[in-house]
């Protein structure tokens, strides 16, 4: 029989050889009984083929290793008083006093030093996964040497005065614990308990709401929005990796029960007005939280936040316009924000938190909506993000209002440079979920899946330029008689004509829009596996009190209305006319109206035009 271990261990065992060695007792001791029915491969299990996705972690990978140690650990050596050689890295990332913010008065800010040092942890964190992702010696040797190098800066001095202890020290953590578990560096442990050690002083004895810190005395504004009820993610995540027992005490520490948890556990929303990416990361916490603890009422928050973010979500997957959430009953904010700011969605870190959530989601209850909802977010929103900069100017916010463009945040290496290597690194483990006896395929990405199945080899290609186009073909390219099960995630927004083969011959059992479908098969080498998904065209209303406001749509792609001499005026077109959108190339459409053509394009096709994504219908 074919078991989760027998899949998982080809890649543990790679992660294994290089990552540091526990004990089998304390690891059993560590590990949970609470844990989800699927789980995802290792990094080392997928790699992505030709495409958009690869390209972008390509250049995200390439874009950090050709950063030197000097300017990366400059803020660090500066605000620890040592000698800090190398250039400035600019913008948020500088040790500066530049920084200043007057909310009476925010045209006078300035934020050129806003959080020192705020996204090395994420850099070496996106580098250790594509370490681990393509065994690159020189990524790994990188990785070994941002820590080397980062161990003697470490003091209490760089969090003296400094704006957001509990934000930098949470980006450093997981980058210490990538170092450590997919890098073997060993040295993070120690640069992770100094570390510890020189912020406790700092952070506050449990996860405050920014309310509560405002009642607190502060000298200045930016103190009020650090995120300690974001910590027990990673901290938990330390602790089951053996990195130190303290660890999972203090992630209890910081889980944010009363203002957060427990009325989301009872289906109430305490979301309206928090910032938007933060608190749906703090869902993370939620579930890291069920694994260690058992208590449902992390799971349920987990379920019933990530719902009530859904319910307020635009056509692409994104939320949080201007970064806050709404309340549950309010149907008129996300109207109002697609004339009153081009702010509407933070992309590169609202997608790794998004994606982070629905990937654990997916995997305890294996429903497959989260994988539909993990699929709009990454063909809507963060694979069309521009490429970052060489010198930090980095895709922050998609923008939906009725006059959008795409443009960068207008300050130098914000948070989302340090969640945008992260977030494509991941692109690979979200494709694949085991069972026990089980492969789920959940995205339909070109890659390479290898693994081991009741003890043999095992390796599948996909191939596919999907969702541009409506197929994807799986070629088992090595399995020996294997015998396990396939599950491919039919989305729900599926037509009846979907469509599923085997060797050429159509599949038994009913295809299930909004199910997974299973394929149960001995598998030999040369299988294959061809889908067709019927993806006609259908509007989505912004939400039932604005129906007339519509988003054309064709499988999880967003169509946006796009010209780049500007947009034809919205004067309102009946839904059917949009209904009757031509192919005009591989990457885009186009509906004739009064003013004449419109031409629409997916978001990663759209380069300097102007845009929009919702238009008025006759209804």
């Amino acid at each position: 029989m074919t078991t989760r271990r027998s899949f998982l261990q080809y890649g543990s065992a790679l992660l294994c050889a290089c990552a540091t060695p526990v004990s089998a007792a304390a690891r059993q001791s560590r590990f949970p009984r609470f844990k989800a029915e699927l789980a995802p491969p290792s990094y080392a299990q997928v790699a992505l083929g030709p495409g958009r996705l690869q390209t972008q972690l390509s250049h995200q990978h390439s874009l950090f290793m050709g950063i030197d140690n000097d300017r990366l650990l400059k803020p660090f050596r500066v605000r620890a008083g040592q000698p800090a050689p190398g250039a400035d890295m600019g913008g948020w990332y500088d040790a500066s006093d530049d920084f200043h913010i007057d909310p009476n008065d925010w045209s006078t800010a300035n934020w050129h030093g806003y959080i020192p040092g705020h996204s090395f942890g994420q850099y070496m964190s996106g580098l250790a996964r594509a370490y681990a992702i393509t065994g690159d010696a020189a990524t790994k040797a990188k990785v070994a040497s941002m820590v080397a190098d980062y161990i003697p800066t470490i003091s209490p001095k760089f969090y003296d005065g400094y704006p957001l202890p509990a934000y930098t020290y949470d980006k450093v953590v997981i980058g210490l614990i990538d170092a450590w578990h997919h890098c073997g560096v060993t040295e993070a442990k120690t640069a992770l308990d100094l570390t510890t050690d020189a912020v406790l002083p700092y952070l506050p004895e449990k996860a405050l709401t920014r309310e509560e810190r405002r009642a607190r005395p502060y000298t200045q504004e930016a103190e009020i929005w650090d995120e300690p009820y974001t910590l027990p993610e990673h901290l938990f995540q330390a602790w089951k990796l053996g990195m130190g027992e303290r660890y999972k005490d203090l992630a209890v520490r910081y889980l944010q029960d009363e203002a957060l948890f427990d009325p989301l556990a009872k289906g109430i929303s305490p979301l309206k007005g928090k910032h938007a990416y933060s608190h749906v990361n703090a869902l993370n916490s939620a579930v890291e939280a069920w694994y260690v603890t058992g208590d449902k009422k992390y799971l349920k928050a987990a379920i019933n936040g990530f719902d009530f973010v859904l319910q307020q979500s635009y056509a692409t997957g994104g939320w949080g316009p201007n970064e806050e959430l709404v309340a549950a009953d309010d149907s008129d904010t996300l109207y109002n924000m697609l004339t009153e700011t081009h702010r509407t969605f933070e992309t590169p870190c609202g997608a790794y938190g998004h994606f982070k959530i629905t990937r654990s989601l997916l995997g305890i209850t294996k429903d497959s909506r989260y994988g539909d909802s993990m699929e709009r977010m990454l063909y809507n929103t963060v694979l069309g993000a521009k490429p970052t900069t060489q010198d930090g100017d980095t895709f922050y916010y998609s923008d939906y209002s009725d006059t959008a463009t795409k443009f960068f945040r207008g300050e130098k290496w914000p948070c989302c440079s340090g969640t945008f290597i992260q977030v494509a690194a991941d692109y690979g483990i979200s494709a694949y979920q085991f069972d026990e006896d089980d492969l789920y395929i959940n995205l339909y990405l070109a890659s390479e899946l290898k693994g081991q199945a009741g003890g043999k080899p095992f390796r599948l290609v996909q191939t596919t330029e999907y969702p541009l186009t409506n197929t994807s073909r799986i070629v088992i390219t090595e399995a020996a008689g294997t015998g396990f099960n396939v599950f491919l995630r039919i989305p729900a927004w599926s037509g009846p004509a979907t469509a599923v083969s085997m060797n050429g011959q159509p599949v038994s059992g009913k295809i299930t829009a909004g199910k997974f479908l299973k394929l149960e098969r001995t598998w030999q080498t040369g299988d294959v596996v061809e889908i067709s998904f019927d993806m006609g065209l259908r509007l989505e209303p912004l939400n039932a009190a604005h129906p007339d406001m519509v988003a054309l749509m064709t499988g999880p792609l967003a169509l946006f209305p796009t010209r780049a001499t500007g947009i034809p005026s919205e004067a309102p077109m009946p839904a059917a006319a949009w209904l009757k959108a031509t192919r005009k190339s591989l990457e885009a459409w186009s509906v004739s109206s009064p003013d004449g053509e419109i031409v629409l394009k997916p978001f990663m096709a759209i380069s300097d035009e102007t845009y929009r994504l919702y238009s008025r219908i006759t209804v």
